[in-house]
């Protein structure tokens, strides 16, 4: 039986490649650069499958072509709205998506922002590696206590939950949250948290906001002027969602005029692109996307893209198809 031509957009663990290239006609992208969107276009045009990443993008235009070869896209991560699904669809392409695997790590690097933010890490690491510590002072580098503070979620999903665990476990803090849909009281007390109906309920009581629901639709912009105005003056915003549930330039507004203390943040509206003004403010932790890079995740992120495709060529309906 001949087997189905795939491409991977980018270079993958070597675990993952090697079943990939057992199981399909493999093409990698050996130099591990971006392409571009008359690459991506191509590639929908020549092969059975397309397997991107968060950073490629996919938009309506690019299944507007008379002819596509491709026929399902396993997408490497959970979050697709770089993927234009809803064009997708209407072209008869399967869209998969790899949920699941990533929530424990993502939770982490959600905490670890939180810490550094709140305790001034990341500025206290770069005055020492710049050789300007003086030595321990009585006020030298005053942050904020974590401990027993309120965190505000949006969006209670996985890992939204697995937030909230870490939080209200390890730090004994208050945890509300806000979810379009309503949680069972008692399935939210296993994590020690109170939904509340609104957003701005959300920001108004928060020491801590971490963003968990999806990008893109109506959550593109979710945190815009408005609600940065609805949170304290002392809380912190952590990003570890999608780039663009933040308004950026509000964001950097608001850090600039001092009316929230702080930010951490994992992902940008423009990846890699970080406005200049981020990335000069000593009140904003920024990490590149590291979200899920932990060894075992990205494997095991792989290995879900590859049990999608298999069954999809297999005849079979694909574990977790979005569209």
């Amino acid at each position: 039986m001949k087997k189905a031509r795939i491409l991977v957009t980018r270079r993958w663990p070597e675990a993952v490649e090697a079943v990939l290239s057992e199981r399909f006609e493999a093409t990698f992208n050996a130099g591990d650069r971006p392409m571009d969107q008359a690459a991506l276009a191509d590639a929908l045009g020549r092969y059975d499958a397309v397997l991107p990443t968060v950073s490629d993008r996919l938009p309506a235009a690019l299944f507007e072509r008379e002819r596509l070869s491709a026929r399902i896209i396993g997408n490497y991560g959970v979050g697709y709205n770089h993927i234009d699904v809803g064009a997708a669809a209407a072209r008869g392409i399967v869209v998969t998506n790899t949920p699941g695997v990533l929530t424990d790590c993502t939770a982490d690097i959600a905490m670890t922002l939180l810490l550094q933010v709140a305790r001034r890490a990341g500025e206290g690491e770069r005055e020492l590696r710049a050789g300007g510590w003086s030595g321990w002072r009585p006020t030298h580098m005053i942050g904020t206590r974590v401990s027993g503070k309120t965190l505000g979620i949006i969006g209670f999903g996985r890992i939204g939950k697995a937030m909230a665990k870490r939080c209200h476990f390890g730090f004994d803090m208050d945890v509300v949250f806000h979810n379009r849909s309503r949680i069972d009281p008692a399935e939210a007390a296993r994590y020690g948290a109170r939904q509340f109906d609104t957003v701005e309920e959300v920001l108004a009581v928060s020491d801590f906001v971490s963003l968990h629901c999806p990008g893109g639709g109506e959550n593109a912009g979710l945190i815009d002027a408005g609600r940065l105005a609805a949170m304290k003056p002392s809380a912190y915003l952590i990003n570890t969602a999608r780039g663009d549930v933040v308004d950026e330039a509000a964001l950097v507004r608001a850090l600039a005029e001092r009316r929230i203390a702080g930010a951490g943040l994992d992902v940008y509206a423009a990846e890699p692109h970080v406005p200049e003004a981020l990335r000069a403010m000593e009140n904003v932790v920024l990490l590149p996307h590291l979200g899920s890079a932990t060894a075992e995740t990205r494997i095991a992120m792989g290995m879900k893209v590859v049990d999608n495709i298999t069954a999809f060529f297999d005849g079979r309906e694909p574990p977790d198809r979005v569209a």
